[in-house]
């Protein structure tokens, strides 16, 4: 008889969060390959063979008011989770990113003698420092994607480690982008903006029509222009609908996933807050940050943040690196006018992109690590110990 691999607990709350999860997953499936894992997972994480009881896209929500919305339901999901593992105990429970969903979670689990790890530490360091406690009280390990946020957690009592980003390991130092070019079917001497509206459907509800309109007013301005716009999979067919129902149809390809063929294929990406910024300076690629949410969600949030920036570009710089217009400024004329700065052929603009390109560039070489061994190594401890007797 075989004998019985760790079984894991995992919830991953949107689609960046599936694709960690998933790299995690197959490293630890790696060490133990009788390992079985279960919880709310999405299309990559089921694909390492984790079984999903809800799609991560359930819990994909941002915003307080659009929380609300789902409020019902996403606690629902976290109840059924703790009944289920305080039943039967998992030998271990790893969130991966959604804190707000996976930190309580955690709690709960850990009291009841489940070991646990976060991984995607919570941007104290950005936001709601308050945080720190709870993180403290749910949490055995935190898995940190950024350098200074060991330390930064050491300061409040939790184990840390900074086991690098894993799309730093994934995306390659320089990207090829006449292969993606060739793969997508774009000419090679074609201006390509990509666009990058987010991954929620309350993203996709504030930011697609602003995106779309902008690209309009920039094909007005350089008709030459192609647009390829990457769509979660499981959003796919309503985007491309509402593309399909506004002037910009003509110009806009919409691609069913293919973010980092699209960001590879590109010149400039115009892109929601978010991970995907991350990716976009991954990729050595100018962009312009935008968001846009729900009025009272947006007062509520800027009362909670402790810095200027929102991107994750230029909040590892401490700097604007990169333009951000965010809720009244994301217009579409500004929208178009940002990103169309990126494209001047004008001296200036080329020092610009040449620097901004080499700002990415040692970013990238910061973030790379053997994410996957530094997580597995760090997780260890916590498997051998298993679920407490309490």
């Amino acid at each position: 008889m075989q004998p019985r691999g760790p079984r894991l607990g995992m919830v991953a709350g949107e689609a960046s969060g599936d694709v960690l999860a998933a790299e995690l997953l197959c490293g630890l499936r790696q060490r133990w390959p009788a390992l079985a894992a279960a919880g709310v997972a999405g299309p990559a994480m089921q694909a390492q063979g984790c079984t999903a009881w809800w799609p991560s896209e359930r819990l994909a929500v941002r915003g307080y008011v659009e929380v609300l919305r789902h409020y019902a339901e996403i606690v629902g999901i976290r109840r059924a989770l703790r009944a289920r593992w305080l039943h039967d105990r998992p030998d271990l429970f790893i969130g991966v990113d959604a804190p707000d969903f996976n930190l309580p979670l955690a709690a709960d689990l850990r009291a009841a003698g489940v070991p646990t790890v976060q991984f995607v530490a919570p941007a104290i360091w950005a936001w709601r420092p308050e945080r720190a406690a709870l993180i403290r009280r749910a949490c055995d390990h935190v898995l940190c994607v950024f350098p200074f946020e060991p330390a930064l957690l050491a300061e409040h009592g939790i184990a840390a480690t900074f086991v690098g980003h894993p799309l730093a390991a994934v995306i390659p130092r320089q990207p090829d982008r006449a292969a993606a070019r060739a793969a997508l079917g774009l000419p090679a001497d074609t201006p390509v903006v990509a666009l990058l509206p987010g991954s929620r459907r309350a993203e996709i509800a504030h930011l697609l029509l602003r995106f779309l309109a902008a690209a309009q007013h920039m094909r007005r301005e350089q008709p030459r222009l192609a647009f390829v716009l990457p769509a979660v999979p499981h959003l796919h067919d309503a985007i491309a609908a509402q593309v399909a129902a506004t002037p910009a149809a003509t110009a806009v390809r919409v691609l069913r996933g293919q973010s980092h063929r699209a960001l590879a294929a590109c010149d400039v990406a115009l892109v929601a807050s978010g991970t995907a910024t991350l990716e976009t300076a991954l990729f050595q690629r100018p962009m312009v940050i935008a968001y846009h949410m729900h009025p009272l969600s947006w007062w509520l949030t800027r009362r909670k943040m402790r810095q200027p920036w929102v991107g994750l570009p230029n909040i590892l710089a401490g700097d604007f690196v990169v333009p951000e217009l965010l809720q009244e400024a994301a217009t579409p004329a500004a929208l178009a006018r940002e990103t169309l700065a990126w494209l001047d052929e004008g001296d200036s603009a080329r020092a610009r992109r040449a620097a901004l390109q080499a700002r990415f560039a040692a970013l990238h070489q910061t973030l790379q690590r053997d994410t996957v061994a530094l997580a597995v190594r760090a997780i260890e401890p916590l498997l051998q110990r298993g679920p407490a007797v309490v």
